[in-house]
């Protein structure tokens, strides 16, 4: 477990040159994140249009006393005509990577969108082989609930991935959804 605090705060300009790196630099992306070149100015349009932060998803960084770990983020999945939930992911540099943080700043993400937002379930895919991320997320809160396979494509082939989901009534907390706002410290 890390013992490097762990918050989550709104992207800022500076944390751009960041961002980029998982689309310029396959090893910062790591080996389950590596979908190929991509264009790095895209964070920087979105980040110039609505701060990471819209109504579909957002971005948050994920911050500690050592400096920027990552980030986290979540997207709109419609699932019916009147309902929609977030499926969520993270991603850290290399040297962040098994150390406890992923855990911490998804956890920290779970309640900071049930405690923000409407939605009664949340979602994560990690590739199967991703024993790492599926740990993180069990360790989070979440339950495995299958296999959707050939999912995603990466290095030249299909492959499947493992689909988590929490709800809002799986997350016992023995702290008001207050704690995990900006004044906890926790969230900046």
């Amino acid at each position: 477990m890390s013992d490097d605090p762990v918050i989550l705060r709104p992207v800022a300009e500076d944390d751009l040159p960041v961002l980029e790196q998982f689309l310029t630099d396959p090893e910062a992306a790591g080996p389950f994140q590596w979908l190929g070149w991509s264009d790095p100015g895209r964070w920087r349009r979105r980040w110039e249009q609505d701060g990471l932060l819209g109504d579909d998803g957002g971005q948050l960084m994920v911050d500690g006393g050592a400096g920027r770990f990552g980030f986290v983020a979540w997207r709109k999945v419609v699932t019916s005509r009147s309902s929609y939930c977030w499926n969520i992911g993270a991603q850290l540099l290399p040297g962040c990577r098994g150390r406890g943080v992923g855990t911490q700043a998804q956890r920290l993400l779970v309640h900071y969108l049930f405690a923000h937002t409407p939605v009664v379930r949340l979602e994560a895919d990690t590739e199967t082989e991703n024993i790492a991320e599926q740990r993180a997320l069990e360790k989070s809160g979440f339950v495995r609930e299958g296999v959707l396979r050939s999912t995603l494509f990466r290095g030249g082939q299909w492959r499947d991935v493992v689909r988590y989901s929490v709800l809002r009534d799986d997350i016992v907390s023995d702290e008001p959804p207050e704690q995990f706002g900006p004044s906890s410290g926790q969230l900046a």
